[in-house]
């Protein structure tokens, strides 16, 4: 999570969403970087809202902006499962390594997922309990450009397009009709959220 204060702008992290390039890009700019722990890092919306917003100064407080990037579902699942089968976790609780993208969707939504899939939602990280999307700025993250465009101006600085920072190792992300087909029943709210985000991005062209 980054804040710029006077820019009235709070970048949220969702994991897996490229968002730590944009870290490591604008750290020099920032008020505010919270690399650890994780939990702080990754602060949903509605965690920032409750806990960190109300000990800053108001009114300005209130008028910070939020803005996160949001990634096709099964694309998202895919950075995860390939992320989580790189070396450095072999033999660790998370690892994926041994599984198929199939076995790691199946286990990601099982009413208890087992370690490694234990990953959250991106529509939960940016709504409140009733649903309600709390973040004031959305971006697909097929979308790039417009994402540097609007940091651009918001930052009064060029954004240029940051190094990708870790990158997860290649594997195959295959997945079974009828598991394509549960997971998109049962989480239908990621894939409405990252259609209706990719939607008004392309209404603005």
């Amino acid at each position: 999570m980054m804040m710029f204060w006077k820019a009235g702008l709070v970048l949220l992290a969702i994991p897996k969403t490229g968002t730590q390039a944009y870290a490591a890009a604008l750290s020099d700019g920032a008020d505010m970087v919270i690399r650890h722990p994780t939990t702080f890092k990754h602060m949903t919306a509605q965690r920032f809202d409750r806990k960190l917003r109300p000990l800053l100064p108001s009114p300005q407080a209130a008028q910070l902006e939020t803005v996160a990037v949001i990634r096709a579902p099964i694309d998202w699942l895919g950075s995860w499962f390939r992320y989580r089968g790189r070396a450095q976790l072999a033999g660790q609780p998370n690892s994926t390594a041994g599984l198929e993208f199939d076995d790691f969707v199946t286990g990601y939504l099982e009413r208890d997922p087992p370690p490694w899939a234990q990953i959250g939602s991106q529509h939960r990280f940016v709504s409140g309990k009733d649903g309600r999307i709390l973040v004031d700025h959305l971006f697909p993250y097929e979308d790039q450009t417009r994402l540097r465009a609007f940091l651009s101006h918001r930052l009064g600085r060029d954004v240029p397009r940051p190094e990708l920072r870790n990158v997860s190792p290649t594997r195959t992300l295959t997945l079974s009709p009828a598991t394509e087909a549960r997971l998109r029943a049962e989480r239908a709210e990621d894939f409405a959220l990252h259609k209706a985000v990719s939607a008004a991005a392309a209404s603005r062209e």
